[in-house]
């Protein structure tokens, strides 16, 4: 099975109404910050979603929503253009 994009697999989930999980590291490279920012959202409240195993996973839609209750403050970088 060979590795699907963000886009593909968001496009192959999207007729049942759900979108793809990133990995912290995923988050960082959509947001361009480090763990230890990531580390600090989830601090500050940042929704993670829950899994039967160890780790952390954040659903982007979740994030994005958050992030836009934050938008007044400088603590919330803005998404890097892909």
């Amino acid at each position: 099975m060979a590795t699907q994009t963000l886009a593909e697999r968001s496009e192959t989930l999207r007729p049942t109404g759900l979108s793809p999980l990133l990995t912290t590291a995923q988050l960082m490279a959509r947001y361009g910050v480090s763990n230890w920012t990531v580390n600090e959202w989830v601090k500050k409240g940042c929704p993670l979603e829950p899994t039967a195993f160890r780790g952390r996973r954040f659903d982007p839609d979740h994030v994005r929503d958050w992030m836009a209750g934050l938008s007044g403050t400088a603590a919330v970088p803005a998404q890097r253009s892909a």
